[in-house]
């Protein structure tokens, strides 16, 4: 996989979500044409992911897509290929791990300070004061940074 400038996909994830994509796809959608994933079906597998799955606030949808992204860095797609498989798990565990480290968390309402899940699936309006009051264009910038710092460590 080619060396990835860091900081302009970070920055693409971040104008993502603040043109209204969800966390997940916004982390996913950074990465897509490296990965040689159709911008349209990365939007779609990955919206599903936003709002800690499904707007209930559990694992952060940008922990979600970094989960995705780990698809196409440490690949996996024999189900006996254990070795392969463990290389997969081992690579989602890292990542989260440094998320958790940076952020405290890799659940959403943690990381958004909610005391509670919510069954609400309506998404909130992204207005000005959304952003103001959201930390989620950051947490996908900071998703989108680990995936990129992967991909440049096994350059090395």
């Amino acid at each position: 996989m080619e060396k990835v400038d860091i900081q302009q996909r970070s920055d693409k994830a971040r104008e993502l979500f603040k043109s209204g994509y969800n966390c997940a796809q916004s982390v996913i959608l950074a990465y897509s044409d490296l990965f040689n994933l159709e911008p349209e079906l990365a939007a779609t597998i990955s919206a599903p992911f936003g709002g800690g799955m499904g707007r209930m606030r559990e694992v952060c949808g940008a922990v979600s897509s970094m989960t995705m992204a780990v698809g196409f860095i440490a690949p996996n797609s024999r189900p006996n290929d254990n070795e392969n498989k463990k290389k997969c798990y081992a690579t989602v565990q890292e990542l989260a791990e440094k998320f958790r480290q940076e952020n405290g968390s890799i659940i959403c309402r943690e990381l958004l300070g909610l005391a509670t899940r919510t069954s609400d699936p309506t998404p909130s309006p992204r207005t000005e004061e959304y952003y103001k009051r959201r930390p989620c264009a950051e947490y996908v910038a900071i998703a989108a940074r680990i995936v990129g710092e992967k991909i440049n460590s096994m350059e090395e």
